[in-house]
C-alpha cells in the first residue's frame, strides 16, 4: 500500500510558506494540476541555477532529482529543461527559490 499523497496545490502553499518563513525569496513561475500535478523547483543561488525535479526512489519515497546536474547551470539552460518537461508534462508546477545554500527551504531526500 502506498503512502497518501498531499495535493500539489497545498504542498505548493506549504513550500512557499516554508521559504517566506527562512527568508527565501519564493514565486510560483506555472501553476500545475492543483490536485495532482509533478514539481519542478528552481534555486537561484550566487553561483548560478538549478532544477530539481520530484521524483520517487526505487521504494516509492518522495525525492528530488539534480535535473540539471551536480553544477549550477544558466537561466537559458533552465528554461530549455523547464520547457521540455511542461511539453512532456502539462500538469506541472514550477516553483523558484533565492537560496545560498544551492538547497530548498525544506527537508527532502536530493539523489
Amino acid at each position: 500500500m502506498s503512502e497518501p499523497r498531499i495535493k500539489a496545490g497545498l504542498w505548493v502553499q506549504m513550500a512557499l510558506r516554508m521559504g517566506q518563513a527562512d527568508g527565501r525569496f519564493a514565486a510560483v513561475l506555472r501553476k500545475g494540476d492543483p490536485d495532482s500535478g509533478g514539481m519542478l523547483l528552481v534555486l537561484r543561488g550566487r553561483r548560478g541555477l538549478s532544477v530539481l525535479s520530484q521524483i520517487r526512489t526505487g521504494e516509492g519515497e518522495p525525492a528530488w532529482l539534480r535535473a540539471t546536474g551536480p553544477d549550477p547551470v544558466d537561466q537559458e539552460a533552465v528554461d530549455a529543461y523547464v520547457a521540455r518537461q511542461v511539453g512532456f508534462d502539462p500538469d506541472l508546477w514550477v516553483l523558484e527559490f533565492e537560496v545560498a545554500d544551492n538547497m530548498p527551504p525544506f527537508d527532502g531526500k536530493i539523489v
